[in-house]
């Protein structure tokens, strides 16, 4: 199911307080990669991961990594940005 999102902007939530926001480019066994990402801790701001993932929806990802790789086993989930809904 995942190489049905390559080449989109995705919101990988992780198990931390992290979030990472971008295009997804590949996948193997291990690892997602994205590039243009933001990989954001929530620890940093005093907005809860509902709103920092909508906002960003709304005003385009804000990129601080040009390639990162997410593990699966820090993944909770994985959804389009265009999938996300203000609530």
């Amino acid at each position: 199911m995942l190489e049905e999102m390559i080449g989109q902007v995705v919101v990988v939530d992780m198990k931390s307080t992290f979030v990472c926001l971008g295009k997804l480019t590949r996948v193997d066994g291990q690892f997602l990669e994205m590039l243009d990402a933001d990989l954001h801790d929530l620890r940093d701001t005093q907005t809860t991961r509902e709103n920092y993932v909508v906002a960003s929806r709304e005003t385009g990802v804000k990129r601080n990594r040009k390639r990162v790789l997410i593990a699966y086993s820090e993944i909770v989930g994985i959804s389009r940005i265009e999938d996300v809904v203000e609530y």
